[in-house]
């Protein structure tokens, strides 16, 4: 099973190939950069990160990635996403007109191979009962994840990727 398969835990990402190249740069940047990062991740509410990731220091952050300007023009959810994490990136591919994305939120440039942060997010902080719930949930998804290279079968009617 490979990357594309387990980001088929919510499927947004694997339906778009551009987005699924700009999560593997995000994901080897914050790999770098010593944070593990986690694709498709469903946050209370239903809401889903494209990527939220673990710092070692326990900070959370969550990358909207935008693979045109239609994605970006038709999505105004990303604002809920907030009250999850300390830092808020979003992501998008070269070429991508960064004159629309909102200036106070950090900014990833990325392709399938690698990513460069263009503007750092500000760090906000979070509620410590907020950030150990996301965090447990963290390892869960990551575990059972794990899992699914041992047993694709074998993965019961809670998992919820």
């Amino acid at each position: 099973m490979g990357p594309e398969s387990l980001a088929r835990a919510g499927d947004a990402l694997a339906d778009d190939p551009a987005a699924l190249r700009v999560a593997r740069g995000v994901c080897r940047l914050f790999d770098r950069l010593g944070h593990v990062g986690l694709t498709e991740f469903v946050l209370r509410g239903g809401r889903r990160a494209d990527v939220l990731a673990l710092g070692p220091g326990g900070e959370l952050s969550i990358v909207e990635i935008k693979s045109c300007l239609a994605d970006f023009r038709s999505d105004g959810k990303w604002p809920q996403y907030l009250e999850f994490c300390e830092r808020y990136y979003f992501a998008v591919p070269l070429g991508f007109p960064l004159e629309v994305l909102p200036e106070d939120q950090g900014l990833i440039v990325a392709d399938g191979y690698d990513a460069a942060i263009l503007r750092e997010a500000d760090r906000r902080p979070i509620a410590a009962a907020r950030r150990k719930a996301v965090t447990l949930r963290f390892g869960q998804v990551a575990a059972r994840r794990l899992r699914l290279l041992l047993d694709p079968e074998g993965v019961g009617p809670g998992f919820a990727g």
